[in-house]
């Protein structure tokens, strides 16, 4: 997926009129499947989220990142195994997370097995009990993990915050519509950089 994002926001822009201000002191970033499966698909947007890390880590706002997969696809693959016809393998170099991504101690890593990270996981219990309620999703894929992600947040009343040029999937149009749908009901719609100044 190619990233245009002077063009991408010309077409965000009617979907972008709801405002918010991320609070850095209630706010959490997801860093959904950063593994290298999803390594061309990420690519053009992980040095954005690099950088949204490290403005992350100055002003101590809690970095999740998912880690999808499977151990026993009959048993834990359901609709997904049979969708996709294959799934990603716990352990294997698929599911490890990429290179470029370095985690550290007070990091939470999240495995999931389904496209949103609150299913069947303690994400909202861990959320909650830090007091948060601004959850800022970045990631890939947009319009699968994010977007399911973004849905579940918005139904447990997080205000949820999706990065324009820190999410990303197979196509752009994909991105596209799933940005105008979620800005349109679920969340506010930011660039990095936006966020960035945010959290100074």
């Amino acid at each position: 997926m190619k990233l245009d994002l002077e063009k991408i926001l010309k077409e965000l822009k009617p979907y972008r009129e709801r405002k918010a201000v991320v609070d850095p002191e209630r706010a959490a970033i997801l860093v959904i499947d950063l593994q290298n499966y999803f390594k061309q698909i990420a690519q053009p947007v992980l040095g954005n989220i690099l950088k949204v890390i490290q403005s992350c880590r100055k002003t101590n706002v809690p970095i999740i990142f998912t880690q999808h997969g499977h151990t026993d696809p009959p048993s834990d693959g359901g609709a997904l195994e049979k969708w996709w016809g294959e799934l990603i393998m716990s352990g294997t170099e698929d599911w490890k997370f990429l290179p470029e991504v370095a985690i550290e101690e007070e990091d939470l890593i999240l495995p999931k097995k389904r496209y949103s990270a609150f299913f069947e996981t303690d994400l909202d219990e861990r959320l909650r009990s830090r007091g948060i309620k601004d959850l800022i999703i970045s990631g890939v894929m947009t319009n699968l993990c994010c977007e399911t992600t973004a849905r579940d947040a918005f139904m447990r009343d997080y205000r949820v915050f999706i990065l324009i040029d820190g999410t990303a999937t197979r196509k752009s149009e994909l991105h596209l519509a799933t940005l105008k749908n979620l800005g349109f009901g679920f969340a506010y719609l930011l660039t990095c950089d936006e966020l960035i100044q945010m959290l100074k």
